[in-house]
């Protein structure tokens, strides 16, 4: 019996190694994933929610973009609305809560004054949830604004179409976010990669499953997504093989 729990903890402990194996181990940290990004995009620059041209800044001209909030509080103009931002398709939020860090703080969490705080800033002492964070397939770039009223909303099915962005085809309403139907494969196989590398961290609740099974019929992989897939193995080191899989159809 002795031997038994043995080998059977020896199994566990090498599937849960490798799948921490299939997720990102070489992107130690978000500002370096930017980075990466940022080049990976040059001949790519294309919003991902709203399919807007981006230089320095965002061209809403090329997409029909319409600030949802033009001025922003102090009555100036809404730079965010401009700006190029790296969104988590899958929130911090939501796999950050997986980590006793974030829940409870820790005891090297403590700020220049002495004071204890937890959160996503004492995660990212974490390595695997700085790995997390970092991970290059679950980042896109994203029109600031939208990053912002995205904030940590979950992927669902909006009634109505209901535009606050111009032509933008995104729906944010409720605490839920509806993409255009264009990118939902695209978010679906994210999902579901950053679920299988990272079991156990709440990735995809039992509500989204199917939903996600279904985006990923419904909106196959195109050419840019294959592209992206390639370039991030070659820097990241493995694979999402739910796009990967089928790319090489």
């Amino acid at each position: 019996m002795k031997r038994l729990a043995i080998l059977l903890l020896a199994i566990l402990v090498g599937f849960s190694l490798s799948a921490q194996e299939r997720g990102n181990t070489k992107i130690q940290s978000f500002p370096e994933a930017k980075k990466i990004l940022a080049k990976l995009y040059q001949n790519h620059r294309v919003t991902f929610y709203c399919g807007c041209s981006y230089d320095k800044k965002v061209d809403h001209s090329s997409c029909g973009y319409q600030p949802r909030k033009p001025l922003n509080k102090s009555g100036r103009k809404n730079e965010r609305a401009y700006r190029i931002e790296w969104e988590h398709i899958v929130p911090a939020h939501a796999f950050g809560q997986s980590f006793r860090e974030w829940r409870e703080g820790d005891p090297k969490c403590v700020n220049k004054n002495g004071k204890p705080f937890k959160g996503r800033k004492c995660a990212e002492t974490n390595q695997l949830f700085a790995r997390m964070e970092a991970d290059l397939y679950n980042l896109v770039p994203a029109i600031g604004e939208v990053n912002g009223n995205r904030s940590n909303y979950s992927m669902a099915m909006i009634p109505g179409e209901v535009r606050r962005y111009g032509a933008c085809d995104v729906e944010i309403e409720g605490r839920k976010i509806e993409p255009r139907p264009a990118i939902r494969g695209d978010i679906a196989r994210i999902y579901r990669y950053m679920d299988a590398a990272y079991p156990g961290h709440g990735v995809i609740s039992r509500k989204n499953r199917k939903l996600f099974e279904a985006w990923d019929k419904s909106d196959p992989v195109d050419e840019w997504e294959c592209e992206r897939a390639r370039m991030i193995e070659k820097v990241q080191g493995n694979q999402n093989t739910f796009v990967k899989r089928k790319c090489n159809r």
